[in-house]
């Protein structure tokens, strides 16, 4: 069977240890034949068998045919369309990949000498300016290796900045409750107290709330914005003259960079510290895990806080600099992921300044154009305008039994990904759609018309939707038992 829109490929593959056949190889593996070596001797005899029980006897042909068709079957952004919430999951120019792989860039050992690296510390330095100018903030450091490292610098660089004032008293933290989950890990981490900060009904934090639980110990508002529901905090000028009026400082999330590039600059609006998700907004192949990079801006008088070593121009020359008596120290083994750094620098510079501010446009255009196009028949919480992301929920599916897991699934029987669901927490049956700007309106007609009728489905067919999965080899997982005890390893069944 296969998924509409895809490339007619059939998801159905056994593993190799069911289609292996004794006697079959691939390639014949004979004795070792380099003269004096022992394996029993160099690998010890514990370690030396003659044979590998159950291990698969393949042919070398039905093994290449093997990998390729699994590899045929990855979903990725290459393929299909990704609605994946705040993960930012776009397309990445093929150029950017280019660039961060020219031998004299992608070859540099991470001990080379300053000399050496000269051209890489002054592309380094051209991109903290750029973050600078994006964020409206001072001084940049792109050290940390993701945006949740970015966070836990931000918030350890704020603490320094109370203890050197000998304001030792400041040991909590406020969050929102539509703030990103790592907010709360980074502020206990760094040993701070989180205070949960509920927000309106409209979905917005409002001033006199935060005054109610601004005090002399407030260390940090860590806000993020546009929040998780897709709302700009439209009081956050407020919110940040409230937290500076308690002595604290404000840190911003920036993970939702996708909304406010080259529009608005969170240093304006009374923010102190924020992270980048270079990975996430400035171009790099996300998912898996990785690869991040999440420099964090700031204003100068957290400077003296910043991680070494620290980048200096001198005249014509670029050195790292190690002198920074009330430095948080080094937070990275080396100075940080030149590799992503590159790509977004790359990024920068062929949108320039017009080309980021129609980023967020169209990233807002096309949330919105979801939005409208489905409030209709799934519920949306909030009757506002969205930023870069919007939610609905799936509480008219509900009244026939379906769920938004089995939406989600269902999507996947028509060869998408689905969106995040159950998140952000403070809506219930949450469906968070991240179209990103790159989207045509075609594409995003197509998955519409999808969404439009699996609602249909819910309400004529329930069956259809919870029933979803049809198509992939595994339908229905029993999830929690996968979780708690999953099987790593083939077994015989016979």
């Amino acid at each position: 069977m296969t998924a509409p829109g895809r490339s007619g490929l059939v998801f159905r593959e056994a593993l190799l240890f069911e289609s292996s056949r004794p006697g079959r190889a691939g390639v014949p593996i004979g004795d070792v034949d380099v003269p004096g070596v022992d394996p029993a001797r160099e690998l010890g005899a514990d370690a030396v068998r003659e044979d590998v029980p159950d291990f698969p006897e393949l042919g070398e042909l039905d093994v290449v045919r093997h990998f390729t068709r699994l590899s045929q079957w990855n979903y990725g952004i290459d393929s299909g369309f990704f609605p994946l919430g705040s993960c930012t999951m776009k397309y990445n120019p093929k150029v950017n990949e280019v660039v961060a792989r020219l031998p004299g860039l992608a070859a540099v050992h991470p001990l080379a000498e300053e000399a050496d690296v000269q051209g890489l510390l002054a592309l380094a330095c051209e991109l903290e300016a750029a973050l600078a100018e994006i964020s409206g903030l001072d001084r940049v450091t792109l050290q940390p290796a993701a945006g949740a490292q970015g966070e836990f610098v931000g918030v350890r660089m704020i603490q320094a900045y109370h203890r050197a004032r000998g304001d030792t008293a400041r040991n909590k933290v406020i969050i929102p409750d539509t703030a990103h989950g790592t907010n709360p890990a980074s502020a206990a981490l760094n040993g701070l107290e989180v205070v949960e900060l509920r927000s309106g009904g409209d979905g917005v934090v409002h001033p006199d709330a935060l005054a109610r639980l601004a005090d002399s110990q407030t260390a940090a508002l860590m806000l993020t914005n546009p929040n998780t529901l897709g709302l700009f905090e439209s009081h956050v000028e407020k919110l940040a003259e409230v937290i500076h009026a308690a002595g604290g400082l404000v840190y911003l999330d920036g993970a939702n960079m996708n909304a406010l590039l080259g529009v608005a600059k969170p240093g304006h609006m009374g923010v102190d510290v924020m992270h980048f998700n270079l990975h996430k907004t400035f171009s790099t192949p996300h998912g898996g895990g990785g690869p991040g990079s999440g420099p964090v801006a700031v204003r100068n008088a957290l400077a003296p806080f910043l991680p070494t070593p620290v980048i200096r121009r001198e005249g014509d020359r670029y050195r790292l600099d190690d002198e920074f008596p009330h430095s948080i120290g080094r937070v990275h083994a080396w100075y940080g992921n030149a590799g992503i750094w590159l790509r977004a620098l790359a990024y920068i510079r062929t949108l320039g300044a017009a080309g980021l501010a129609e980023v967020t446009s169209r990233a807002a255009l096309n949330a919105n154009y979801i939005l409208e196009s489905l409030r209709d028949v799934y519920d949306a919480p909030h009757a506002r305008r969205v930023m870069h992301e919007c939610v609905l929920t799936d509480r008219r599916q509900n009244e026939h039994g379906v769920t938004t897991a089995d939406i989600a699934k269902r999507l996947m029987d028509y060869g998408y990904h689905p969106p995040t669901i159950y998140f952000p927490l403070v809506v219930a049956g949450a469906l968070m759609i991240e179209p990103t700007e790159c989207e045509s309106q075609e594409t995003l007609d197509g998955f519409i018309e999808t969404m439009r009728t699996i609602a249909r489905e819910a309400e004529t067919e329930p069956a259809l939707v919870t029933g979803a999965p049809s198509r992939p080899i595994v339908r229905r997982l029993d999830e929690v038992r996968a979780a708690r005890k999953p099987r790593l390893r083939w077994t015989r069944s016979d």
